[in-house]
């Protein structure tokens, strides 16, 4: 098994990553029907108080029935600022948001209309800051289906209210508030490398982590 299907996810979970260390190749499934309450449009930082959700907003809102490649983002509202804003607010007392602050912010000016356009980019960016090079595709057509001997289908199991059922050994590692909040499981990728930096690497590859 060398290849993993799932949704497109906007800066996704650390533990999607883990299942990606060892994958040579990862395709999106973007002629997937939209579902809400996803990670999809949102993502779960740190903060002083507690997890905090970023969520993107789309047009047509988020109970629309599109294919997801069709799934257009709402650029009316200044979410990309407000998220950004709300990143720095989180992180900039975090070990490492300097070193990947100038890159980050650059990612968050760039205008796109296409939610999995978006979602491409963080990944893309996420993939060069953990040295990572994996090949990416995205689908040409539904298939419910997969060969589970040469595919890994985490769609649908990356979910808020289900990835602690479906995932209940996180990636664990020390967060910035975790004096005040206790470790929590399961937050964005952004978490971990604001946390931890070039480390994030080893810590994903880690058995058990």
């Amino acid at each position: 098994m060398n290849t993993i299907v799932v949704e497109s996810q906007y800066f996704a979970p650390c533990i999607f990553y883990k299942n990606v260390n060892k994958i040579s190749h990862v395709e999106f499934d973007v002629y997937e029907t939209w579902q809400k309450m996803s990670f999809r449009n949102r993502c779960t930082i740190m903060g002083a108080g507690g997890p905090v959700t970023l969520s993107i907003p789309l047009e047509e809102g988020r109970s629309q029935r599109r294919l997801m490649k069709d799934v257009r983002i709402a650029n009316r509202y200044p979410w990309q600022s407000q998220h950004w804003k709300t990143i720095m607010s989180c992180y900039n007392r975090s070990p490492w948001f300097e070193f990947y602050r100038d890159e980050l912010e650059v990612l968050f000016q760039k205008q796109v209309n296409f939610l999995v356009d978006w979602n491409l980019a963080c990944w893309e960016w996420t993939l060069k800051k953990l040295g990572w090079e994996i090949s990416t595709e995205t689908t040409t057509e539904y298939i419910v289906h997969y060969d589970m001997t040469k595919w890994l289908d985490l769609r649908s199991k990356i979910l808020p209210k289900s990835i602690m059922q479906n995932f209940p050994e996180p990636v664990v590692y020390r967060q910035v508030f975790e004096d005040r909040t206790g470790f929590v499981p399961h937050c964005s990728i952004l978490d971990l490398l604001f946390c931890e930096g070039k480390n994030a690497r080893v810590i994903l590859a880690k058995e058990g982590s």
